[in-house]
């Protein structure tokens, strides 16, 4: 894309005319104590303009990876995609009349399920999930960094090894002791519910140039996009998944399973010290870092772009290639709005092995019903979608805790 390979240029740009004034702005507080007000807005503005550059960056790149994933499977010409568009074909016709033209026997043709519901609605078809996929995508990080599995049941179950293992140096002859064995521990996620009810005037949907797949498409992304940000970091574990920031928290010195490890900030509701997060980086042990990642929202990436190290090089750095992030410390940034702002006790940064640490578990299909009475002269289309989510391995995650006082 043209356009997003313009941004990259601007982004670099506008990068280096912010270490420009904002070192300006250093030397000045240095030499005079006091910061010129018109430098300090234009620095700032600058600074405000690289957090929306990387925003979009991100969609973008999310937009493409969307696009080039929305095919078919298997192709349209085989016979996993004829029975796909078959049951497309179809869904559509049901959206708009109702009439389901044989669609539960397309469904398990389509292989879209093996648990025929009659009551229970229509799987949704790929172009709905494909549009679902495509808003999901721009809006859930955790989504796109943490482990995804897909069940028919409503329990996903797993054994995590906390790392108890043993061994000892032998010789040829020398006597063998007994050594420590692995230690498990069974982690459970249970999937919960959640929906939506778009709805769509009978005068829309008879119009053949409204789109209806898209629209209803787009409508569940945003929705069950905004829902799951907030399940996945503030969920009760009761009606919502298992949220990251509910989950017990204790300093990283005395870190014990079953709880997250924090370091400090260093100071009451700001976050000024770099020492930190080189602290907050080597809390989480090596064999997690190679792919780990750091996790905080827009406002606190503005914070720490102003941060240097010892040597005056500044920690952030922009992403200046496709597909490649920015990064501080070295390490991928992910931005996430749901994750809290700066403030007393709160915990803005976190740096985990995603991948390795938090697991989300979706129940087979997207469900919808048709509802052309509850809401008149509304179509509503009932949908219903479960997931569930979980940190497995507490080992592979920790967060910067601001001091309250």
């Amino acid at each position: 894309m043209e356009e997003l390979k313009r941004l990259i240029q601007d982004y670099g740009r506008t990068f280096e005319a912010y270490k420009t004034e904002n070192d300006k702005a250093i030397k000045e507080m240095q030499t005079k104590g006091i910061i010129d007000p018109v430098l300090a807005e234009k620095v700032e503005k600058i600074n405000t303009a690289l957090v929306d550059m990387s925003t979009m960056k991100t969609q973008l790149e999310a937009i493409e990876t969307a696009i080039a994933r929305s095919q078919f499977p298997g192709g349209a010409n085989s016979q996993e995609g004829k029975a796909v568009a078959e049951h497309a074909k179809a869904f559509k016709n049901w959206m708009k009349t109702g009439v389901d033209t044989g669609l539960r026997e397309l469904e398990v043709k389509a292989e879209m399920s093996t648990l025929s519901d009659p009551d229970g609605g229509f799987l949704t078809s790929d172009p709905v999930k494909g549009k679902m996929r495509e808003v999901l995508s721009l809006q859930s990080r955790m989504r796109e960094l943490a482990n995804i599995q897909t069940i028919s049941s409503d329990e996903y179950k797993t054994l995590v090894d906390q790392l108890g293992e043993s061994s000892e140096d032998v010789t040829e002859k020398g006597t063998r002791s007994n050594t420590d064995t692995p230690t498990f521990r069974e982690v459970s996620i249970f999937v919960k519910e959640m929906s939506a009810k778009p709805k769509v005037t009978q005068t829309m949907l008879d119009d053949p140039a409204f789109d209806t797949e898209s629209f209803v498409g787009k409508f569940l992304g945003r929705t069950f996009a905004a829902r799951e940000g907030t399940w996945f970091w503030e969920g009760d574990g009761v009606k919502q998944a298992k949220g990251i920031n509910t989950y017990p928290k204790i300093a990283n010195a005395s870190y014990t399973w079953g709880k997250v490890g924090y370091v400090f900030s260093g100071h009451a509701t700001l976050l000024n010290k770099a020492d930190t997060l080189f602290e907050l980086q080597h809390a989480l042990k090596a064999g997690y870092r190679a792919g780990a990642k750091f996790m905080m929202n827009d406002n606190t990436v503005l914070a720490i772009r102003k941060l240097k190290d010892g040597e005056g090089n500044y920690l952030w750095r922009p992403g200046l290639q496709e597909n490649t992030p920015d990064t501080l410390l070295g390490k991928p940034i992910a931005i996430d709005d749901y994750v809290d702002d700066i403030g007393a006790g709160t915990y803005p940064i976190w740096f985990a092995n995603w991948t390795e640490a938090y697991t989300i578990v979706d129940r087979f299909g997207v469900r919808m019903l048709r509802d052309p009475y509850s809401s008149k002269p509304y179509v509503e289309f009932y949908t219903t979608k479960k997931t569930g989510g979980g940190i497995v391995m507490y080992e592979a995650i920790k967060c910067l805790k601001i001091h309250t006082s």
